[in-house]
């Protein structure tokens, strides 16, 4: 997500270029610190057995401390309080000092900093991700000293994606989606175009999957129901809402030439056409001035108020509870996914969850002090055990599984959910400790989602697609690729909501014709180049052709 670049901004970017240059100018002391560090032995705590999780095994006596840098001052840094780091601490017997901060912190931290046990980084493409070789250990050889369990566990692809030009992965996310996930129709789609139930019902159910139809649509909306907005989208910010990547998977714009090089979605002729055609809505004052202005507090109460009569909605498990307060207040005008735009190529929707690079990437370094402790974690919280653990509790004190096989949470601890969410963040904590958390794990109850967006989830079923390809193909940070692309990006968003907002066909085009010629300025040849590339080597990580 793009951030407004002020002070914040430079000094984020002066942070980042500071932790670019620890690991340029350490040189010859990184690769000198390539080999792995000698790993402990556990002789006499236990015989390690590939058929059972390592912390059913260990006899250490003693509790194991650790400390555990998480890069992200909101991070909840309590642990053993509640029921879920409770469960955790007694199971493996450990105990965790968390850590928080950004990245002026850790780039002190590995600038000569004290290094933590284990640490948290959320940039796959950052410096301190592609030189984890130079302080961090091998998650490979982990497990075969000390846990051969943890292979059972970890998904095979998430663990390619992540292996380093040495032949091994240092970093395991949470929230990896593998191609097998998609398949298995576990995953929910996170993207719907929604209308208010009284809204569709009264202007007749009408298709409005052609520009035609959708402007038709939005003019009768406008005359029935005056006090609305026709058409809403996300916050838009800095970034493009749910106007930009969203809209381009819901039409299906394609992600790759067919030659398999880099293509530029944003001048696709299918999307430009519904570009337009937004714009035509918004000259016929369908769409709201201040639609573009509001942040994402002012987009959810007029959210939760049911002032917009349709939406194109991205990320609606975040949106679920201003969902939720709205259908619980207003019985029969709920909103509800319909098939909305439709591409005029004849593409079908690539609608995107999150991927294979996941999210909140964890490694243990090489100043841990047990290293054995430190894999059992990784293997605990990748189990089924540890999965439910984190999404539901403890069966019989939180949960039952009921005679369909579902999870359900027991009435006192649902109550607490929906009414008390304070006090059930506090004393449960279940759906925050996600470390390691996968989507898939939300399939096993009926109550692992809100009721406002299950009707929009299950529009969404057979409409996935992997964007695989597309993930960490970016020029590296701190080139000059890496700046153009970033003056694009910014480009991009002020052009796109330029073009929506044009008061004429030729203001629309000049508009266009301007980021095109930016395009030409800013390196984007090379840029496309160094993506094409990348892209050729994801396809190699995943066994694609």
């Amino acid at each position: 997500m793009n951030k407004a670049f002020g002070k914040k901004g430079l000094k984020l970017c002066t942070a980042l270029m500071a932790v670019v240059l620890v690991f340029t100018g350490c040189g010859s002391k990184g690769n000198s610190d390539n080999s792995s560090k000698e790993l402990s032995s556990i002789e006499g705590r236990y015989t390690i057995d590939p058929e059972t999780p390592a912390w059913k095994l260990d006899k250490k006596e003693e509790t194991t401390d650790l400390t555990w840098y998480v890069n992200a001052d909101w991070w909840n840094t309590d642990f053993g309080k509640d029921l879920v780091t409770k469960k955790i601490k007694e199971d493996l017997n450990i105990n965790i000092k968390f850590i928080t901060g950004d990245d002026t912190k850790l780039n002190t931290i590995f600038a000569g900093g004290e290094m933590p046990d284990m640490l948290t980084i959320f940039d796959s493409n950052s410096p301190v991700v592609q030189k984890a070789a130079t302080w961090a250990l091998p998650l490979n050889d982990l497990a075969d000293k000390y846990d051969p369990y943890f292979n059972k566990v970890a998904a095979k692809d998430t663990m390619n994606w992540f292996q380093l030009v040495d032949g091994k992965t240092y970093g395991y996310p949470n929230y990896s989606n593998t191609q097998n996930d998609f398949d298995s129709g576990n995953i929910p789609a996170k993207t719907a175009f929604v209308i208010r139930k009284d809204v569709y019902e009264a202007i007749g159910k009408p298709a409005i999957g052609t520009p035609e139809e959708f402007k038709s649509a939005m003019q009768q909306i406008k005359k029935q129901f005056p006090d609305m907005i026709p058409f809403g989208f996300n916050s838009i910010g800095t970034g493009t809402g749910s106007l930009g990547d969203a809209l381009q998977d819901f039409i299906g714009v394609p992600m790759e030439t067919e030659n398999g090089e880099f293509y530029n979605r944003n001048l696709d002729e299918d999307y430009l056409t519904w570009l337009k055609t937004l714009n035509e809505v918004y000259r016929n004052g369908d769409i709201s001035d201040d639609s573009f202005a509001d942040d994402g507090t002012a987009f959810e109460e007029k959210l939760k108020s049911g002032k917009y009569a349709t939406m194109m909605l991205d990320g609606t498990p975040q949106q679920s509870g201003n969902l939720q307060i709205f259908m619980t207040e207003n019985p029969g005008k709920e909103y509800i996914a319909i098939d909305g735009p439709q591409s005029t190529a004849g593409h079908e929707p690539t609608l995107n969850q999150s991927g294979i690079t996941g999210w909140m990437i964890t490694y243990v370094t090489k100043k841990v002090k047990d290293p054995a402790k430190a894999i059992q974690i990784y293997t605990y919280l990748l189990s089924e055990e540890g999965q439910k653990l984190m999404n539901y509790g403890i069966e019989g004190e939180t949960y039952k599984v009921n005679e369909a096989g579902k999870i359900e949470f027991l009435p006192e601890i649902k109550d607490l959910q929906l009414n008390n969410a304070d006090k059930f963040k506090k004393d449960y904590r279940m759906g925050e400790f996600m470390f390691f958390g996968h989507d898939r794990d939300k399939a096993l109850s009926n109550d692992a989602f809100a009721d406002s967006i299950k009707q929009m989830q299950e529009w969404g079923k057979g409409k996935l697609k992997p964007h695989f390809i597309l993930e960490n193909i970016n020029p590296a940070q701190g080139t000059p690729e890496a700046r153009s692309l970033s003056a694009i990006d910014t480009n991009w968003n002020t052009t796109l909501v330029s073009m929506i907002r044009s008061k004429d066909d030729a203001t629309f085009e000049s508009t266009l014709a301007a980021y095109k010629a930016f395009l030409k300025d800013n390196n984007w040849d090379k840029i496309v180049e160094i993506r094409t590339e990348k892209m050729k080597n994801n396809k190699e990580k995943l066994g694609l052709k």
